[in-house]
């Protein structure tokens, strides 16, 4: 059955927002009087939701006080320190144009993620953005959001490919029972991301447009 709709991670896979959540996770540490992180070592804590991030580089504090000072800080670089990964305003743009269906399924606080989305111009292309939120705080690897998309876009899970970037979006992919395919170069994590056995790991994303 040839696919119908392809959904999409946003840190590491859409966007290099790795500049931006640094900034937000050292603002943090600088508070409690800890020193800032190298952006490397932010990476590899990228992916799993807010409470988990902070949890692994803030450690010992009250986590609800954590949390309020990184939303409190990080409107102010969300945007400047966010930028599109290569080629992926053109290969959204075509897939749009083609027709496919196409949506955002982030550990991400859903409210950054459509921010982003408009500020960078793709949400014509894809209005569908969804975050734990939408799905009664079920984050990935949990595939409720995977599950909502198709269910809001009208497809079956053998229609749907899934873009993501680490071991968890594999994961969440194959729990939901769809394709799932893999850049390089995103978010470090904390398991290889090949090792997890995605169906492709792509060369680079316009690849995307030759296997849709």
């Amino acid at each position: 059955m040839p696919f119908r709709a392809v959904l999409f991670d946003f840190d590491g896979t859409l966007a290099d927002s790795f500049g931006a959540i640094a900034a937000s996770t050292n603002y943090v540490r600088e508070s409690y009087g800890l020193p800032p992180l190298p952006e490397a070592a932010v990476r590899r804590a990228v992916g799993y939701g807010i409470n988990h991030l902070l949890s692994e580089l803030v450690p010992g504090k009250p986590l609800a006080e954590a949390v309020a000072r990184y939303r409190e800080h990080h409107p102010t670089v969300l945007v400047s320190g966010t930028h599109l990964s290569p080629g992926v305003a053109e290969t959204v743009a075509e897939l749009h144009q083609r027709g496919y269906r196409l949506g955002v399924c982030s550990n991400k606080q859903v409210q950054y993620t459509k921010q982003l989305v408009e500020a960078f111009g793709l949400s014509a292309a894809m209005p569908l953005v969804l975050g734990p939120e939408d799905v009664n705080g079920r984050a990935k690897p949990d595939p409720a959001m995977l599950l909502e998309a198709m269910t809001r876009l009208a497809v079956k899970a053998e229609e749907a490919a899934y873009v993501g970037d680490m071991a968890i979006d594999v994961r969440t992919g194959r729990a939901a029972g769809v394709t799932t395919w893999l850049v390089a170069g995103g978010a470090a994590g904390e398991e290889p991301a090949a090792a997890a056995g995605p169906d492709r790991i792509l060369s680079n994303f316009p690849e995307l447009l030759t296997l849709l």
